[in-house]
């Protein structure tokens, strides 16, 4: 058996290709539309991963998405993509109102990017969604759209609001059920992975919290990341669709919201106290992103981080 000589001069060669951290990095994000949420998330939200949004309702999920959605038609020097969205909704109906008062709100801030003539209502495609299997059965049409789309901006968006709609009614609590459950979320969440590695999209889906019944460190709560709990509205809760899906998504934001008194209103016997609700974005877990948090408004023009 002959023996394989060493030559110094093709170890260089020979050397394995380790990544570092920096270039596991995502390089292209996408604005929310905001400097204090961006600078928060690290810049915006990342292409080539899956974003998860948990919070309760009316915490702002579907503000973001729908903000995220419009910001997504910017140029890149504005924060943008130069793209379309694809939304698929599973929650009805449909807050169109709110889309367009956000469009406008938009246009007024570009005038010059924003034509006359051009609504950004137009570069988002909706798509509604009733159950998980047909979120998968769909999936071979969105790469069809994906690939071959003749909008004026590539789609480059795809919002899935919520998941968590999806799985609330149709599963018991049963083995099999939760077999099969968990079967679909690896296959969803794998073709959403395949379509933002390969078309280097953004993936943003919006999932529910739950409360958390007992004090213990259960099932529930294996992946909580950075925080040690979350409180929303004054209880303890935890993401829904449990850890299976938790291990399904690349980086978890958790939106708290919490009502506090603000001050009297009127004087003397007939005022009253002024009640308002402080909303917080935490980051739970991400892969390039620290522990951090900022709070935040909702206003008509949008989603806005405010300094406290």
């Amino acid at each position: 058996m002959s023996q394989i000589q060493s030559d110094p001069s093709t170890h260089n060669n020979l050397r394995p290709a380790f990544m570092t951290p920096q270039k596991l990095l995502p390089v292209e994000k996408c604005t929310l539309g905001c400097p204090i949420l961006d600078c928060c998330m690290g810049g915006g939200i990342p292409c080539n991963s899956i974003t998860e949004i948990v919070a309760e309702s009316g915490s702002g999920k579907t503000q973001l998405c729908l903000q995220l959605s419009l910001r997504a038609q910017l140029p890149p020097f504005l924060g943008g993509l130069s793209a379309s969205s694809l939304y698929l909704y599973t929650e009805f109906p449909f807050p169109t109102r709110r889309l367009h008062q956000l469009s406008s709100a938009l246009q007024c801030q570009y005038p010059q990017i924003f034509v006359s003539n051009y609504d950004p209502c137009d570069g988002i495609f909706l798509q509604s969604v009733n159950t998980a299997d047909q979120l998968l059965d769909i999936m071979p049409q969105v790469e069809s759209f994906l690939e071959n789309s003749k909008t004026l901006l590539p789609v480059r968006v795809i919002v899935i609001d919520s998941m968590a709609a999806l799985f609330r009614a149709e599963f018991e609590n049963t083995a099999s059920d939760l077999i099969r459950r968990s079967s679909l979320f690896f296959k969803i969440s794998g073709k959403l992975k395949e379509f933002a590695k390969r078309f280097n999209l953004v993936v943003l889906v919006t999932n529910q919290v739950m409360d958390v019944v007992d004090s213990g460190e259960g099932v529930n709560e294996v992946r909580i990341g950075n925080l040690s709990g979350m409180y929303s509205s004054g209880r303890r809760v935890c993401p829904a669709l449990g850890l299976s899906w938790a291990n399904c998504v690349n980086s978890r934001l958790f939106l708290s919201k919490d009502e506090y008194e603000s001050g009297l209103v009127g004087g003397g016997e007939s005022g009253f106290l002024s009640r308002e609700t402080r909303r917080r974005l935490h980051v739970v877990f991400a892969p390039h992103l620290p522990d951090l948090s900022c709070e935040f408004v909702i206003r008509r023009e949008g989603v806005v981080g405010v300094n406290r």
